[in-house]
């Protein structure tokens, strides 16, 4: 039997989700196919119950990320730590996110290290805010500045940094003070960050923005001509479709294959 897996979300179209995934497939000699469906939150249960047994997993983007959870069976603790999962497995719909793992493995690669107890700072309050606040710790963080475009809309965020041990503070979002710190990252949309850029520090060191369409984005750009070293989201997006590969197929991701399939759009 043919297998099937897919990403869903509202809107769907800009998703780089079936060329990585697809690729993926044909280096791994699996006759398998990924689609992109345009689900919300109101048509989700019952895209998933009409699912049958030849799907092995879901990749889930905005705003499906908390209500799957719902859905599941099965909670890894990163997805319940950031109440947010990326990853449905099914038949036995264990929730992952998979999103923690992109944003640490990405920054690995580049050659980010820091001894533990460091501090880092997140732009944005959302889903992906949240798995950048676990992996500020799985990188050895133990302090994290939010700064919240609404810092009243940051209990979940809150949440987070107290279940995965590390001490927050939350800032207004113009608090450029709080960019001076080892790592900073980006979570908020295309420009939202764009005021911020003109307040870099004159040293500033690591940035991972989530963003890739437009890259470099404003502060992105700024960041790097100050001399600081930049992270694009697309090496986040890579790295977390690596690891929902390997959960889905259970064999290790190909990731030259993955990689190679990202640049006929982001040459």
């Amino acid at each position: 039997m043919s297998r099937q897996a897919a990403v869903l979300g509202s809107p769907i179209s800009h998703s780089l989700s079936p060329a990585l995934h697809r690729a993926a497939y044909r280096a791994l000699g699996l006759d398998w196919s990924y689609q992109a469906f345009d689900v919300d939150e109101q048509r989700l249960p019952g895209f998933v119950g009409s699912l049958d047994g030849s799907w092995v997993g879901l990749s889930l983007t905005m705003p499906l990320k908390e209500a799957v959870l719902n859905l599941a069976s099965d909670i890894t603790w990163t997805a319940e730590v950031t109440t947010s999962a990326n990853t449905l497995l099914l038949p036995t719909r264990q929730a992952h996110n998979t999103d923690v793992d992109g944003i640490v493995t990405a920054l690995q690669r580049a050659g980010f290290a820091q001894p533990t107890g460091f501090e880092a700072t997140v732009l944005g309050s959302g889903a992906t805010a949240r798995s950048a606040i676990a992996a500020c710790q799985r990188l050895g963080a133990t302090q994290i500045h939010l700064l919240a475009r609404r810092p009243e809309a940051s209990s979940a965020a809150i949440e987070t940094a107290e279940r995965s041990g590390v001490t927050m503070r939350v800032h207004p979002f113009d608090r450029a003070a709080a960019l001076d710190v080892p790592l900073v990252i980006a979570t908020v949309p295309a420009g939202a960050a764009d005021a911020l850029a003109p307040r870099i520090p004159a040293a500033p060191e690591w940035l991972l923005d989530v963003v890739y369409a437009p890259w470099p984005s404003v502060m992105a750009d700024a960041w790097r001509a100050r001399g600081g070293t930049i992270v694009s989201g697309l090496e986040m997006l890579l790295a977390q479709a690596e690891r929902q590969v390997e959960l889905m197929t259970g064999m290790p991701a190909p990731s030259d294959a993955m990689r190679a399939a990202l640049r006929p759009t982001h040459a």
